[in-house]
């Protein structure tokens, strides 16, 4: 094979002689591409039909806690022969679950599903060229003087790099570009559905598609602003949608699932892949039960992008009344046996209880979230007071903050006796006191709460009175003066 000079637009002449100019760098990284036939097989076969996002009519989004997102969404298509014929479904998840995939013809007769393939294999420059081995080609070089030396060539391996057979001689590698006949068609520049069809409905007819893909998560934030007293707050629930999934879904239907929904672990098939907020005018999401679970329906389309964080008001509750708490929580191993002194300056929690009850201003299901909490201070600034995560809160129910611990309130915890007894059904004995101390210039408080290791138990003595909050739980509330200190004191029998 002779090589031959030609003037900078050599290779659209290569095309007049048959060849597709295909210009890839040797040096270009190597990725995925998709299951394809020769050009004369596919001459053969009948074109397939694509149906890209833009002959999408309809789309709706059902977004779970768990990072999965139920997609349904209509596209038209035109043009459909009778008969079978294959159906490129293009633009769908990178993310997508291939075996959730349902679809159906919303025409009376319309398409059925003979096969089913999802294309992942993505096209690249080094597979194009695995596509090509033992198949001629083109080497092309940019001279000095700006003009193109062509040399006709033949790909013989890939692997490691490219080996090509050229004039009788073995080239291994090549510094300009290779240029390749044709594109082999059923390529795929992003993931696609692929079906084959069988028609015996209208030319134009929409299609129902639905999917599960990964990707497509959300999770709810409240901000709550206190008053000075810590007495009411205003709460803002908002929702924050995350869309990783590898495709975007334009005037969307947004639908939310709020609950632990179960999931089978699977072998996958996947592919790639501030805290001030202005008010809003009104919560944008309506509230209904749906199975165990609670489902909240955005009350607009919106526009959900891909690689896209979105933010959406769920609730406003204003004037919400609130109960702050100091709480000293204790530990049921400390029942288990003789331990003498057990802490000095501990730390008292600070909670704030909830309503989520109508009458309090709430009253809706609320989803599992992270509460910030913050509080104006003398200068009418607003500052950041704590935070806690709360789990799915029915209607009704009361929602526990734990948002830090109290910096002038502190406690000693001693244990003063413990010992074996034999006075069934009880077989120990122990007792302990608790100095609380305030360094505040106003009373307090404090809510002492120990936990028992068994539900079997007695008090025997305290002071001051205790009560028992439920199968394991002794409480003491305790009001301690300003700047002053206070003292519990109580002797428990349990079964160990």
């Amino acid at each position: 094979m002779p090589t031959r000079r030609l003037p900078f637009a050599a290779p659209a002449a290569a095309t007049a002689a048959g060849f597709v100019l295909i210009a890839l760098s040797v040096a270009s990284p190597a990725g995925a591409a998709a299951q394809t036939t020769s050009a004369p097989d596919a001459v053969k076969a009948r074109r397939p039909i694509d149906a890209p996002a833009s002959t999408r009519r309809e789309v709706a989004v059902t977004a779970y806690n768990n990072n999965l997102g139920l997609v349904r969404e209509v596209r038209e298509l035109t043009g459909l022969p009778q008969g079978e014929f294959d159906l490129n479904f293009l633009d769908v998840p990178a993310l997508i679950n291939p075996r959730t995939v349902s679809l159906r013809s919303l025409e009376k007769d319309g398409v059925s599903v003979v096969e089913q393939n999802y294309e992942y294999d993505l096209t690249s420059p080094q597979r194009l060229l695995q596509k090509y081995l033992g198949r001629d080609l083109l080497l092309v070089e940019t001279a000095e003087n700006l003009q193109d030396r062509v040399t006709p060539a033949r790909l013989l391996a890939t692997d490691q790099g490219n080996v090509f057979e050229s004039e009788g001689k073995i080239l291994v590698g090549h510094p300009g570009r290779i240029v390749l006949p044709d594109l082999p068609e059923g390529l795929y520049a992003r993931p696609a559905l692929v079906w084959k069809l069988a028609n015996n409905g209208p030319a134009t007819q929409k299609i129902e598609a639905s999917y599960m893909t990964d990707g497509i998560s959300w999770s709810a934030d409240y901000v709550a602003i206190a008053d000075p007293q810590t007495a009411r707050v205003d709460l803002t629930g908002w929702v924050t949608l995350e869309n990783r999934s590898g495709a975007a879904y334009e005037n969307a239907l947004l639908k939310l699932v709020a609950g632990e929904v179960q999931r089978v672990s699977s072998p996958g098939m996947k592919m790639m892949a501030a805290e001030g907020r202005a008010m809003a005018a009104a919560p944008a999401f309506s509230e209904q039960g749906f199975f165990e679970y609670h489902l909240y329906t955005l009350e607009h389309r919106t526009d959900i992008h891909e690689n896209q964080t979105k933010q959406i008001l769920l609730l406003q509750g204003r004037g919400v009344p609130v109960v702050k708490k100091l709480v000293l929580y204790g530990d049921e191993n400390q029942f288990r046996g003789r331990f003498g002194g057990m802490g000095e300056n501990l730390p008292v929690a600070v909670t704030l209880e909830v309503p989520n009850t109508k009458a309090a201003g709430l009253g809706i299901p609320l989803p599992a979230g992270i509460v910030r909490l913050y509080q104006q201070d003398r200068d009418g600034a607003q500052q950041f007071a704590g935070e806690d995560r709360i789990n799915h809160t029915p209607r009704d129910e009361t929602v526990r903050l734990r948002l830090g611990n109290a910096f002038d309130v502190v406690a000693d915890r001693v244990q003063t006796d413990w010992k074996k007894i034999g006075v069934l059904p009880y077989d120990a004995e122990a007792a302990f006191e608790i100095r609380l101390r305030n360094h505040k210039d106003e009373a307090v408080t404090v809510t002492v709460r120990e936990s028992l290791p068994q539900a079997d138990w007695k008090v025997l003595e305290a002071s001051p009175e205790g009560k028992k909050k439920d199968a394991r739980t002794l409480e003491f509330e305790v009001p301690v003066p300003a700047n002053g200190a206070a003292v519990v004191r109580y002797r428990v029998a349990l079964k160990m």
